[in-house]
C-alpha cells in the first residue's frame, strides 16, 4: 500500500458505483446481463460491454478496493452507463431515482467512508432541476454527475441553462462525465473510443462552454471534468492563440480561454507523473482531485503513487489527495 502517513485521509472524487437496483431492472433500458468465461458482464445493445464487477454494488468490495489503493473516503458517482438520455420521461426519471436512492443506500451503509452524488434525466430539464432539488434535499448530495453531452446535444444550448443554473445556485458541482454505449463514428478499432474518444468529447465541451459564453453567465458554477480534463488542459495554448486571432472565438466572450479554464476543477486521472505535474502547475493544486475510475479497467489501480511521483511536494500534495476534494463537498479539512 502506498505510504500515506504524511497526508490526511485520502479522497477520490471519482469512483462509480452500479445500485442493484438498475442491475435487478436492466432489461428496462436496453441492455442485460450475461455470462462470459464464467462471469458475469453488462451488455448493452448498442454494444458497450464490460464486467460486473462486485466492487459495482458491493460496499463491502468497494471498501476493499479503497483499503488496497489507500483511499479513506470515496465519493460514489453511477458509472455513465446508467444515464439513459435516451429514455422517453417516465423511463428516464424511473431509472434516475432508483439510481440516485440506490447511491444513497449505498452510503448508508458507511456513511464514515462513502459519499454520493447523483445523476439527472437531463434530456427533460424541467424534470432535471426536480431531481436535483430532490437529491440535495432528501440525500445531502452535494455533487451531480452528467454527460459532456446529452445525446449529441450540447450543454451550452439554452434548454439546460436552468439546470446548470440551479446548480450553482444550491453550490452543488457538476461532475461532467463523457458518456457512451456504443462505439463512436471513426474510433471503432483499438477502443479508440475510450482511449482518443473520452478525453475529445471533454476537450471539445470545455470549448464550446467557454466561447459560447456559458461559464460567463455561469460565474459561480463549479464544474469538475474527469480524465484531467481530458484534452483541454494540454492545448489551452492553442485554444488561447485562437481567441486571439480568430473573430468566430471572440463572437460570445471576450475572456481569456486560459482565464475560464483556471475556474474549472479536474481529476488525476491521466496516469502520467509529468502530465499531473503540468496540471498542477496550470490550475492550482485547489483545483486538482485525487480520482481513479474504478473499477473500470481504465481506472488508476495506484493514485496515490502517481500523486507522489509528480513531485508537487507537500502541500500540493495534500490539497489534491484530499482536501479539494473535501472543500468540493463542503466539509472541512482533515
Amino acid at each position: 500500500m502506498p505510504d500515506i502517513s504524511s497526508l490526511p485521509a485520502a479522497v477520490d472524487l471519482h469512483s462509480h458505483v452500479i445500485p442493484p437496483a438498475f442491475i435487478a431492472d436492466i432489461g428496462k433500458v436496453a441492455a442485460r446481463v450475461e455470462t462470459r468465461a464464467g462471469a458475469p458482464w453488462i451488455v448493452h445493445e448498442q454494444g458497450y460491454a464490460y464486467p460486473m464487477l462486485p466492487e459495482f454494488s458491493d460496499v463491502g468490495a468497494k471498501l476493499a478496493a479503497m483499503d488496497r489503493k489507500g483511499i479513506g473516503v470515496s465519493v460514489l458517482s453511477p458509472a455513465p452507463p446508467t444515464f439513459t438520455y435516451w429514455a422517453e420521461r417516465d423511463l428516464a426519471g424511473a431509472v434516475t431515482r432508483a439510481v440516485n436512492d440506490g447511491v444513497a443506500a449505498m452510503i448508508a451503509a458507511r456513511p464514515d467512508r462513502l459519499r454520493g452524488i447523483g445523476i439527472l434525466p437531463m434530456q427533460h430539464p424541467e424534470d432535471a432541476v426536480a431531481e436535483l432539488e430532490r437529491i440535495v434535499a432528501e440525500h445531502g448530495f452535494r455533487g451531480v454527475e452528467i454527460g459532456t453531452s446529452i445525446e449529441g446535444a450540447r450543454l451550452s444550448e439554452p434548454r439546460f441553462r436552468p439546470v446548470l443554473r440551479r446548480a450553482a445556485a444550491l453550490g452543488v458541482f457538476v461532475f461532467a462525465h463523457p458518456y457512451y454505449i456504443g462505439n463512436k463514428s471513426g474510433f471503432e478499432d483499438y477502443y479508440l473510443t475510450n482511449l482518443i474518444g473520452n478525453p475529445l468529447e471533454t476537450a471539445m465541451m470545455v470549448a464550446d462552454l467557454m466561447f459560447s459564453g456559458t461559464l460567463d453567465e455561469l460565474p459561480e458554477l463549479k464544474l469538475v471534468l474527469a480524465h484531467g480534463g481530458g484534452f483541454a488542459p494540454y492545448q489551452i495554448g492553442r485554444l488561447v492563440h485562437g481567441h486571439a486571432v480568430r473573430s468566430e472565438t471572440r463572437a460570445n466572450t471576450a475572456r481569456s480561454p486560459l482565464e475560464l479554464l483556471r475556474r474549472l476543477y479536474f481529476d488525476t486521472i491521466v496516469f502520467e507523473p509529468q502530465a499531473l505535474r503540468f496540471l498542477v502547475d496550470l490550475v492550482g493544486a485547489d483545483h486538482v482531485a485525487l480520482g481513479t475510475d474504478a473499477p473500470f479497467d481504465m481506472g488508476d489501480e495506484t493514485p496515490l503513487d502517481t500523486l507522489a511521483a509528480a513531485d508537487l511536494g507537500a502541500a500540493r500534495q495534500q490539497q489534491v489527495a484530499a482536501r479539494t476534494a473535501l472543500a468540493l463537498l463542503g466539509e472541512p479539512a482533515r
